[in-house]
């Protein structure tokens, strides 16, 4: 089959790249700079730098691979594209990021359409995000929080764009976990490493996590069977923070986080971040273990800390 990985320079795009090829596809990946087209023959894809906020490029650049699937894998959430991690001012740290699920997945869907690609898979996010309503865990039936009268509502609202749209058009939307591996979180653990990540309140929000490889070995799954429909991808153990992020700190090497209560939180992170460490529900994944055959490298976020970052 031939892949179009848009986004295949990142950190994810990398792995489903690799394994792709290592599955016989033939791969096309785009990055936004000429200087990764080397990191992405080295891969084994035939790499294209497109630029996904204008319509005329990706257009060129997909005419150009012909491809019979589409993978949106763009983001610009790396320290060299967004800066440091800034949960108190989201809307404008996931700017770039919220236009890229909005204004490039609809350019995507208008040279798929051109281009006659009939099958779509796209990033969307399942972490901190569940609805703050009944228990702890989420699944694919249950509403993302829409963020309403926060400094996330504009993420929120491109994650359901690329839910909504992706849907319609027949493909299927991946809703990754936190995730974690080998250039996936420096940014947090350098922070827990400085103890500038503390653990608010009682700890007692949800996190659900997913290795990269996990995540890409889903993806390509979702590929191959042409999957339809939102898939929740996260591991088996969706955790609060009281549990996971002492656990973190440990694997890295750390002091165990300090602990502000919710007040001093919201007045220093604001409410966003103060919510996703005491509110937020964590995700499933029976339906993409079910549906997609999916198996998991790391079932727990606690052999994977403990194996890729200790």
């Amino acid at each position: 089959m031939r892949v179009f990985v848009a986004g295949g320079s990142g950190v994810l795009g990398q792995r489903l790249v690799s394994q792709l090829v290592a599955r016989g596809h033939q791969v096309t990946a785009t990055t936004t700079t000429e200087a990764k087209l080397g990191l992405l023959a080295e891969l084994g894809a035939q790499g294209l730098v497109m630029d996904g906020l204008d319509a005329m490029s990706v257009g060129e650049v997909v005419a150009t691979a012909q491809p019979d699937a589409i993978v949106h894998q763009m983001s610009a959430m790396s320290m060299t594209r967004a800066g440091k991690p800034d949960i108190k001012h989201l809307h404008r740290w996931l700017t770039r990021t919220s236009r890229l699920r909005t204004e490039g997945t609809d350019h995507l869907l208008a040279a798929a359409e051109a281009t006659g690609v009939s099958h779509l898979v796209a990033q969307s996010h399942a972490s901190w995000n569940g609805i703050r309503q009944g228990g702890w865990v989420k699944t694919e039936e249950d509403p993302l929080d829409p963020e309403k009268d926060t400094v996330a509502h504009a993420g929120a609202a491109a994650i359901r764009h690329v839910e909504e749209v992706i849907v319609k058009a027949g493909g299927a939307a991946l809703r990754y976990g936190g995730l974690y591996g080998h250039g996936a979180m420096d940014d947090q653990v350098e922070l827990i490493r400085q103890r500038q990540f503390p653990l608010v309140g009682g700890g007692t929000g949800y996190s659900s996590w997913v290795h990269v490889d996990d995540a890409a070995s889903a993806t390509v799954l979702a590929v191959e069977q042409k999957a339809r429909g939102v898939f929740d991808i996260v591991d088996d153990e969706p955790a609060p923070a009281v549990e996971w992020l002492p656990y973190l700190a440990e694997c890295v090497g750390a002091k165990r986080p300090k602990r502000v209560p919710t007040w001093l939180a919201q007045l220093l992170a604001g409410q966003v971040a103060m919510t996703m460490m005491t509110e937020r529900r964590g995700f499933s994944n029976a339906k993409a273990k079910r549906e997609l055959g999916w198996q998991l490298r790391y079932p727990s976020w606690r052999q994977g800390f403990t194996e890729e970052l200790a």
